[in-house]
């Protein structure tokens, strides 16, 4: 079954983490986000709006649809008062417009119902001259053969069926763009990203986050004896490779838009 974004018992799944250097280089080199006014849409549990507000954002206001999303946000981010979380949707966010620097849809645009509606709503919320960045995973970035880096390629090796769901619900490069394009943006510019999402002691504290399907909606899609075969799967091609800490990386495309 998919995901239950609005269920407490998935409150922290997007909240734990922390973003990694990696990502923040990666943002710094498309714009600079010091003494801006940042907006995170679809935040989840606030991770990269931390992540912006370390970085010398002036204001960071992150947006999610989910009240138990929002609410662990809150929780974790009490030591950062220039953050504000709000409830709202991403096509239709009842803020007012030409208020932001900087957007960021992360993670964001394979859950929408209406890709075209989101970009203008973002469009809309830009200031002048601001920048909107989206960062998802084309089925290139997906079937990047697994490694002890890259553990997400073992779930499409185990369950191929896992690539159709993808494939049904990521929108690809061209299609980006040429949306991004017809609302209204001049320059689009792409990019891909192989960002750190987080390094584990050992193989048991990835079995364990594999486990809780930590910030993997896709794991979601699993029932518990297919989960169970998958790490199984896992453990058995890293026990060899990996004796000590494990660096997990994901792969990416960013595409950074600019409104006229």
């Amino acid at each position: 079954m998919p995901i239950d974004f609005h269920s407490k018992a998935n409150r922290y799944t997007y909240a734990g983490r922390r973003a990694d250097p990696s990502w923040k280089a990666a943002i710094q080199e498309i714009v600079d986000v010091r003494g801006k006014d940042v907006l995170d849409v679809g935040c989840g549990g606030g991770i990269y709006c931390r992540a912006f507000a370390e970085m010398g954002a002036k204001r960071v206001t992150g947006i999610d649809f989910s009240k138990e999303m929002i609410r662990a946000a809150q929780e974790k981010s009490k030591d950062y008062p220039q953050i504000t979380f709000l409830v709202g949707d991403a096509l239709d966010t009842r803020l007012p417009g030409s208020q932001y620097d900087v957007i960021l849809e992360r993670a964001l645009i394979h859950h929408v119902r209406d890709l075209e509606a989101c970009f203008r709503e973002a469009y809309r919320l830009l200031k002048p001259q601001g920048v909107f960045i989206v960062q998802s995973r084309t089925l290139k970035n997906i079937l990047q053969p697994p490694n002890e880096h890259h553990i997400r390629g073992y779930f499409f090796e185990v369950y191929p069926k896992l690539v159709d769901k993808e494939a049904g619900r990521r929108p690809d490069s061209q299609t980006v763009k040429e949306t991004l394009l017809k609302v209204g943006f001049r320059t689009v510019d792409e990019k891909e990203l192989c960002e750190t999402r987080k390094i584990y002691s050992d193989l048991e504290e990835l079995k364990k986050d594999l486990s809780a399907r930590t910030g993997r909606s896709i794991l979601h899609e699993l029932t518990d004896p297919e989960l169970e075969r998958l790490i199984q799967h896992i453990s058995e091609r890293l026990r060899q490779r990996c004796t000590k800490e494990i660096i997990e990386q994901d792969y990416w495309t960013v595409w950074a838009a600019k409104k006229a």
